[in-house]
């Protein structure tokens, strides 16, 4: 089943997209820029949205990763690529709303110098904890985690993927309700920060699932919370922010997404053929199989149009994130 921003839409402009028969850039091979280093949730997605576009296209599609600066690296090559259909990028909703207003310093405008494609993902983040370091510490849940930080102030250490990430805003946010005093440790890329979770050398993660869940289904994690106000239907057993109304959290509501761009003032014609190609592969079961276990929902916007509509939307809401979680990028 596809997501609720409308695969049904989506289809119709399918049906309305120029054919597929002429290659993108003379044939050159598509380059899809992942901003985060291998083995994160981001880099498990684009490749399956790689593999799976190289086959709706006829054409190379190839996974680029441009790690740093919580995505700002890789959104700048994305924003300074080819405009001919060969260079898209696989970018978080942060880079488009909440960026803007964590630095004065951005090398790209997020509202110019990307032209929208489609939306290809939503989910929740789940909070994770190194098993041995809870049994250690005797965390049983997520309140014995807010509790221990409160006495013992930034000994908890939380990785993200990056300083301004949805990770890292969302902990600053929770910090911020619940009076919890959890340390923020960025990282070049989700990877990085899952190893050193494995060794111990940090204690707990805010994430997407995908490259989380095998270490909770291995027991080397332990899952104690997500990041919406609701619990997941994947994830029955597992708190939502909604239950933690007493710790001040019964708010919070943090859904995070992920959306195909090209460079800004690509021609309406190539993203609405790049936008025929993603509608196909998110109507693949095989590709919806393998991301909602995950914790992926699988949703396209219904026209590019709409993607930018998506992002205007969000905006008012991601800013008071920002404002009230103090996160910076500067």
């Amino acid at each position: 089943m596809i997501g609720r921003r409308g695969l049904m839409a989506g289809s119709g402009a399918l049906l309305a997209a120029p054919a597929l028969a002429q290659p993108l850039g003379g044939g050159r091979p598509v380059r899809l820029v992942v901003p985060f280093p291998p083995g994160g949730a981001v880099d498990i997605l684009g490749r399956l949205i790689a593999e799976r576009m190289q086959s709706v296209l006829g054409q190379t599609v190839v996974v680029e990763n441009r790690s740093g600066a919580g995505g700002i690296i890789g959104a700048d090559a994305v924003a300074k690529g080819d405009r001919d259909g060969t260079m898209l990028g696989l970018l978080g909703v942060t880079v488009f709303v909440a960026f803007p207003y964590m630095t004065s310093r951005l090398p790209f405008d997020p509202a110019r110098d990307f032209s929208p494609v489609s939306q290809v993902t939503d989910g929740a983040l789940l909070c994770v904890v190194n098993a041995e370091t809870a049994r250690r510490r005797g965390w049983r849940d997520f309140r014995d985690l807010v509790a221990w930080s409160r006495a013992h102030p930034e000994e908890v250490k939380m990785g993200s993927s990056g300083a301004g990430t949805s990770s890292h805003i969302n902990i600053e946010a929770i910090n911020n309700a619940a009076q919890a005093k959890i340390l923020h440790v960025p990282y070049r890329g989700g990877g990085p920060a899952i190893n050193d979770l494995v060794a111990g050398n940090i204690d707990m993660m805010f994430d997407v699932m995908p490259a989380l869940m095998p270490h909770v289904e291995a027991g080397r994690f332990l899952a104690f919370a997500v990041s919406s106000r609701a619990r997941l239907s994947i994830l029955p057993e597992v708190p939502g922010m909604g239950d933690f109304a007493d710790l001040g959290l019964g708010d919070h509501n943090l859904v995070t997404w992920n959306a195909i761009v090209a460079p800004g003032g690509t021609p309406e014609a190539i993203t609405a053929r790049l936008h025929a190609a993603l509608v196909q592969v998110a109507r693949q079961q095989d590709f919806v199989d393998r991301l909602k276990p995950l914790g992926y929902g699988t949703v396209t916007s219904p026209t590019p149009a709409a993607l930018s509509a998506l992002i205007e939307e969000e905006r008012p809401r991601w800013r008071r994130l920002v404002e009230v979680s103090g996160a910076r990028l500067d």
